[in-house]
């Protein structure tokens, strides 16, 4: 499969830009393979510079619920762009998002628009240490809520540590202001609250684990980390970026039993254009410039490109049967997979949410990142690359979710089985 034009255009890229990319996990390095530069997507697939069409499971990591480009929402941003890209100003559009999230999510009884998850993260912590005038958070290892400082750390050698920086740039002291415990482990939580009574501000989560490939909560364990939180007069975050508006049309935590103070919004809501977004109690919200003391602002927050994506997005999701057909999907792709690789007697298992999917080779379950850490991750490059050059495109790590869309058709997934059952054959 020719990739001579990408090839060209990641040397040129490596020229002006770090690594040839702009965000670390496009360069392909966990695969050991030079990207694919995209030149076009539509429905459910993508096409590259050199010509070569594929099944798209990367999704743009989210936001392609309904597929590439699809026509009801371009029409909405082209008539926006036609009327301008951006104003600084308030705009209608802005109130009609905002309402369509407070109507589908109980908890969002106000919402602030931002332009991405990170800033979403940070505003969030931000509100939570004012509400209760408290300094550290507790995350979960293997949970990644964007690259703020405060939340780019990573676990030790324990189940419960101190956090400590995931890169270098962020300073030791403000990483260890975060603790980091072990997902679906309530004992490591207690342990943080015991450890740090009356100090920490919040817990945040992710209803859907999605960043160490798809780990799905036990029955027990959001609705019991909210009421631990509360009972510790911390607030429970949950990080819905990926998940809201994905699982359901609203927020995941409700399918989890989870009682969240405050959610972080994004990806979906933008209809694939920049956007994230805080919503949560309006008494915390409230807290927020220029209602109360907590500073926060954006030149591009609540773009109306942005926007108006996000509107029609919803609309569409809001009619009925999208779901339902990508939990079809998703049950079809799952049950594929599983036939995959025990035909083939590989270890593994497939972990799924919904249209969210992650097969991890190696281990027989994973619950928490130890378990992902513990996949064979050559295996899975080997993988990534079978199945590239069999026209499936999958997001190039073992610790990505797979994307299904509503525009995959049933010869697409038909084809992703057979691809796999022969990738793994070979």
């Amino acid at each position: 499969m020719n990739s001579h034009n990408s090839d060209l255009l990641f040397a040129r890229a490596a020229r002006c830009t770090p690594g040839g990319v702009n965000s670390p996990v496009r360069a392909w390095k966990a695969v050991g393979a030079a990207p694919r530069f995209i030149a076009s997507a539509y429905g459910a697939y993508v096409q590259d510079e050199d010509g070569n069409r594929f099944i798209d499971y990367v999704g743009a990591f989210g936001p392609a619920v309904l597929g590439h480009a699809d026509p009801r929402v371009v029409r909405a941003v082209a008539d926006q762009a036609a009327s301008g890209f951006s104003y600084g100003a308030p705009t209608r559009l802005e109130v009609e998002l905002a309402e369509t999230i407070c109507d589908a999510i109980p908890i969002a009884q106000k919402v602030r628009l931002q332009t991405s998850g990170t800033e979403a993260g940070m505003t969030a912590l931000r509100i939570a240490r004012a509400a209760t005038g408290r300094s550290m958070i507790v995350k979960f290892d293997g949970c990644y809520h964007g690259h703020s400082d405060a939340l780019l750390v990573r676990a030790g050698s324990g189940a419960l540590t101190l956090g400590v920086p995931d890169s270098p740039g962020v300073p030791p002291q403000l990483a260890q202001l975060t603790l980091v415990a072990r997902y679906n482990d309530l004992a490591a939580v207690e342990q943080c609250f015991a450890r740090h009574a009356g100090e920490i501000a919040a817990v945040i989560v992710e209803p859907v684990a999605a960043n160490m490939g798809v780990v799905k909560p036990d029955p027990a364990f959001l609705p019991q980390l909210g009421a631990l939180a509360h009972r510790h007069g911390a607030l429970l975050i949950c990080d819905e970026v990926i998940t809201g508006f994905r699982l359901r049309f609203g927020a995941a935590y409700e399918l989890y039993g989870a009682q969240p103070d405050l959610i972080m919004l994004g990806k979906i809501i933008g209809g694939g254009n920049p956007i994230g977004a805080v919503a949560g109690r309006a008494e915390l919200m409230d807290l927020l410039a220029p209602a109360g003391p907590v500073y926060q602002a954006g030149t591009l927050s609540g773009s109306p490109l942005s926007v108006r994506a996000g509107i029609q997005t919803l609309k569409q999701l809001a009619a009925g049967g999208v779901y339902e057909r990508l939990e079809e999907a998703g049950a079809y792709l799952e049950a594929g997979l599983w036939s995959a690789i025990r035909q083939n007697g590989i270890p593994g298992c497939v972990n799924r949410a919904g249209s969210l999917l992650t097969l991890f080779f190696g281990p027989g379950e994973v619950r928490n990142a130890d378990q992902a850490m513990s996949a064979d991750r050559e295996h899975f490059a080997r993988f990534f690359n079978a199945m590239l050059e069999r026209g499936i495109y999958l997001p190039p790590s073992q610790f990505e979710a797979l994307f299904i869309s509503a525009a995959h058709s049933d010869a697409d997934l038909r084809q992703t089985v057979d691809a796999a059952v022969q990738a793994l054959a070979g």
